[in-house]
């Protein structure tokens, strides 16, 4: 069976915002899972593209602010132009 690789409609330095709040599934074991790690809304941008090998999607590694983030295209979405952080992404 193969895998048929979706492209990205994101790429490498663009600049995002978080559509909704992002949450621990388990990836971050310091943090409790199902913990907020980053708010609806923050910016951050993409440090790496790469895919979920099952299924052959997108997935972004973002930098919100030191906190780096693995994000699905419908978790991000383009940062409107201007939109500048109002302080580092911090831990909520």
């Amino acid at each position: 069976m193969s895998i048929e690789f979706i492209q990205p409609e994101y790429s490498l330095g663009m600049r995002v915002i978080a559509l909704d709040d992002l949450c621990n599934d388990g990836s971050y074991p310091d943090w409790g899972e199902g913990g907020r790690l980053v708010t609806a809304g923050a910016l951050g941008e993409i440090v790496n593209v790469g895919r979920v090998v099952e299924t052959g999607e997108p997935v972004y590694l973002v930098d919100f602010g030191g906190q780096v983030i693995g994000c699905t295209e419908d978790e991000i979405a383009p940062a409107p132009a201007g939109l500048l952080p109002e302080e580092p992404c911090r831990r909520a």
